[in-house]
């Protein structure tokens, strides 16, 4: 089949729940697609930061086969190595005692949800069940992420959700000590946005929140699962905020873009699951562990933070040029391997004019451009980015 006539049979059996882009990618290696009729395209998105140690790297591709000639499922009724090993590596390099393994990002913060909720529950006379959340986040599109997700756009059809939920705005410190009630059992955020515009939390918001849960004993979940693993110049973001969470969520790059999601969280906390409180049939099978365990031991033997931390600063400082070159680019945001550049108008134009020319990008927020490319990425083709972006941005009335 051509091109078009692929495109029109998929949509004959395909949901239409995604507006996509009329190309059909084949195969990738690094930093670069190759569509169905052999164009080249540098990818700036990485499967929007799950592909994180690039498309098909051979120690992925490697332990997937290996792990496949022996051990694709079994059931959590019992134990299985590369679940433990991937528990261990997670277990070491972040603040948490335990670990519970799922299959996505939205089901993550399902389980830390329920997680935070069953604590609440368990750990006071007065059960606690509400979470405070902040604007413009994006926590999944499952009914009970979807609450916790303060963007209406998603929320439009599917009502009513489940309750319980507080939102403020984001990084606004007044606005969340007046929010806490003698209900409030956690503060759930990311420490770098995503779908909301590539926004940081501030040091002071932070601040309050570890003041605010510490005075009311609160529980302090974090939504990983974007700028985890080494994109924003640490293995975890909240690293640079002096801060230790109860819960995290994570999974995105944990895997390579294999499907995985997870759960950390305190001994503490973890204890209020007992058998029967939560469960997954698929979730920490060994397949996507030992995906999950040879992108960990990757991330940390290639010391990819550091990477993303001085080449972040390499990309930054090439998109402050062109900031100083286009009025109509307004602010750099975003840490790392995860950045964004704020438009004066809406950003879909450049992404289509970007995609002519070889170059995957998106657009968040409206007018915020997206890169979250694969970690591995080189200062040259950091260089050809910036070179096509250039070339699209003087085509821009």
């Amino acid at each position: 089949m051509t091109k078009n006539e692929f495109i029109t049979a998929s949509e004959k059996v395909l949901m239409n729940t995604y507006k996509r882009v009329p190309v059909v990618f084949v195969e990738g290696k690094d930093c670069t697609l190759i569509d169905s009729e052999g164009k080249k395209y540098l990818d700036m998105v990485g499967g929007l930061a799950a592909s994180g140690m690039g498309h098909s790297p051979d120690f992925l591709v490697e332990a997937i086969h290996k792990q496949a000639t022996q051990l694709m499922h079994v059931t959590n009724y019992y134990w299985n190595e590369p679940q433990y090993d991937l528990a261990k590596l997670l277990v070491d390099h972040s603040f948490a005692d335990k670990v519970f393994f799922c299959n996505s990002g939205a089901e993550a913060n399902e389980a830390a949800i329920k997680l935070a909720r069953i604590y609440g529950y368990k750990k006071f006379d007065k059960p606690k069940s509400e979470i405070i959340t902040v604007s413009e986040s994006f926590h999944g599109r499952t009914l009970g992420t979807l609450s916790a997700t303060a963007n209406e756009n998603y929320r439009v059809g599917y009502k009513p959700l489940p309750g319980g939920f507080k939102e403020v705005p984001f990084n606004d410190v007044k606005a969340l000590e007046e929010a806490i009630s003698e209900n409030t059992c956690a503060i759930m955020f990311e420490p770098l946005q995503g779908e909301g515009g590539l926004t940081p939390a501030t040091q002071e918001f932070v601040d309050k929140v570890k003041e605010l849960a510490q005075k009311h004993e609160i529980l302090i979940v974090l939504d990983e699962i974007q700028c985890g693993f080494g994109r924003t110049g640490t293995m975890f973001a909240y690293e640079q905020y002096d801060l230790k969470p109860d819960i995290m969520s994570l999974a995105k790059t944990m895997a390579g873009g294999f499907p995985i999601g997870a759960i950390v969280a305190t001994e503490r906390v973890a204890e209020a699951w007992q058998p029967g409180d939560h469960g997954t049939t698929f979730g920490g099978n060994p397949l996507a562990c030992a995906a999950g365990v040879a992108t960990v031991k990757e991330i940390i033997n290639r010391k990819i933070p550091e990477k993303a931390k001085k080449d972040g600063a390499y990309l930054h400082e090439k998109l402050q040029k062109l900031m100083e070159k286009y009025a109509f680019v307004t602010k750099i945001k975003g840490k790392g391997f995860m950045i964004g550049l704020e438009l004066a108008f809406p950003g879909n134009e450049v992404v289509e004019k970007a995609f002519q020319k070889g170059l995957v990008i998106n657009c968040t927020s409206g007018n915020v451009l997206r890169f979250v490319p694969p970690m591995v990425i080189t200062r040259e083709e950091i260089d050809e980015f910036i070179n096509i972006l250039d070339s699209v941005f003087k085509e821009m009335k």
